[in-house]
Order: structure tokens, then sequence, then C-alpha cells
């Protein structure tokens, strides 16, 4: 009865030795049978094959990890996004789910802990978009610090967060009525030239700096210009573009400030199947 027990012992160890060293000898399988290739060769060969199999797991494992950090922080990131785009009201709006703040300083401030802690944690290209929102969101908390970031980010970093602070830095120097640096920031943007800020708007502000320094006539030069080539423009399929938003707003500034010029502007596109807007 004991051998018979001390031999049921003894098989259910075996067992579970073999459970536990299946998974050592499938590893090593591969570079036993390695081994067997490159015998009579020299060991070099066969340190060389295991460094770049150590190699290629490792960069597998960083690429899994870069992924979930990269999913982690553009998830972070929206968050913060959410915050700095909440509604601002005194008092709750009903059927509000979301996150809402009583003032438009109260908001900010939040905004900016959210940005700067993404900031924090994660690299680029998430951490340099972070602290542009960061930066614009400080303009309502602390001005003075905010603008100096924007100034910091303008000349250095990722080439778009840098024509966005540039062009922020220049809305901030015209809602503080510094329309010389606001000028000299928009024709800097023209200049330079970059996707991640339309032209149009920026020739649409730098216009509105123009009509407040009583520079009527670039105001009204610069809006015309702006106004006929996007009119005169067409697609790959040679039909004229609709225009845009932004395009209608500096024709109604420029019939604002002359309608003589106005009225040399070539006519708006015609919608497709439809007639020319803003007739009928």
């Amino acid at each position: 009865m004991h051998r018979k027990k001390a031999v049921a012992r003894t098989t259910k160890k075996r067992a579970q030795q073999l459970k536990h060293d299946k998974f050592r000898d499938t590893t090593f399988d591969a570079y036993g049978r390695l081994s067997h290739r490159f015998e009579g060769k020299g060991r070099t060969i066969l340190y060389a094959v295991g460094g770049v199999v150590a190699l290629v797991a490792l960069l597998l494992v960083f690429n899994w990890w870069r992924e979930r950090r990269a999913d982690a922080a553009r998830l972070a990131l929206g968050q913060a996004i959410k915050i700095a785009e909440a509604p601002v009201s005194p008092t709750p709006q009903p059927g509000q789910t979301g996150p809402s703040y009583a003032s438009e300083k109260e908001r900010a401030q939040k905004a900016v802990e959210a940005f700067q802690k993404v900031q924090g944690e994660y690299g680029s290209p998430y951490r340099d978009i972070a602290r542009y929102f960061a930066a614009t969101n400080l303009l309502w908390v602390d001005r003075p610090k905010g603008l100096s970031e924007l100034e910091a980010l303008s000349k250095d970093g990722d080439a778009d967060v840098a024509a966005r602070s540039r062009f922020a830095l220049a809305q901030a120097r015209e809602a503080d009525a510094q329309y010389d640096a606001a000028a000299a920031g928009y024709q800097e943007l023209l200049k330079n030239g970059s996707d991640a800020v339309s032209p149009n708007v920026v020739k649409l502000r730098l216009a509105s700096v123009y009509e407040k320094q009583g520079k009527k006539d670039e105001a009204v030069n610069l809006l015309f210009q702006m106004v006929e080539a996007a009119r005169n423009a067409k697609g790959k399929d040679g039909k004229p573009l609709p225009e845009s938003t932004v395009t209608r707003s500096a024709a109604d500034k420029l019939q604002e400030l002359s309608p003589e010029r106005y009225a040399q502007l070539p006519k708006e596109p015609t919608p497709a199947g439809g007639i020319p807007l803003g007739e009928g």
C-alpha cells in the first residue's frame, strides 16, 4: 500500500516536472538546432545569432510598450481637451453630463493642470502639443507666463506647434492692442508658410489689424486679393471651388470697407446644381 502511494507521488511529481519543463524545452529547442547547424564553425556565429534573437525580442516588447504609451497619451490629451472645451455657465445646464465651469478662468485653470500632467508624463509629440494647449489656457490664468511659454514654443519644438504658437501669440498681441507686434507676427507666418495654420485665416486677422492701425488701403488690398484668388481657384476637375467661411467673412468685410472694390470681385462660385451664392 505504502509502495503504491509512493509510486503515485513520484508519478505526480514527474508529471509536474514535465509540465514545468515544457516551455523551457520548447524555448531552447530552437537554440539547440542552431547549435547543431553552426557546429564546427565557432561560437562567435552562434552568439551573434543569439544576440539578434534577443534584439528582435526587445524591439517587439519596446514597440508594444510604445503603442500602449501612445494610446494612453492620446486618451489623456483628449480628456484635457474636453476640459478646455467644456461649457462655461454660472449654473449647470439641464441634462449636462460632462464637466462645466462657472468662469473662463476656472475652466482654464483646470485645463492647464490637465495639459501639464500630459506634458510631464509623456514624450513628443504629445508633450509639445500639451505644452502648447497649456500655454494658450495660461493666458486666462497668468497672462505673462502664458505669453512667455508661447514665445518659447514659437522658436522651438515641433514645426506645427511652433507655427500655432506664433499665431496664438499674434492673436494675444492683437487682443492687447499691440498692433505692430501682432502685424509682425502674422506677416512672419505668411512669409514662412505652414500647413498648421490656414494662410487665409492669417490674412483675415492681418487685415483686421491693418484696419485697427488706420491702414484702410492695406486692409482693402489684402482682402481683395484673398477673395479674388479664392473665387478664381479651381479643383482638379476644373470646376470652381466652393467658397469657405473664412473667404466669405473676408468678402463681407471688404464690402463694408470698400463697396467699390467689392464690386470688382469675380462672381461667387456657383454651388453644384444651384445658383450663385447670395442670389435668388
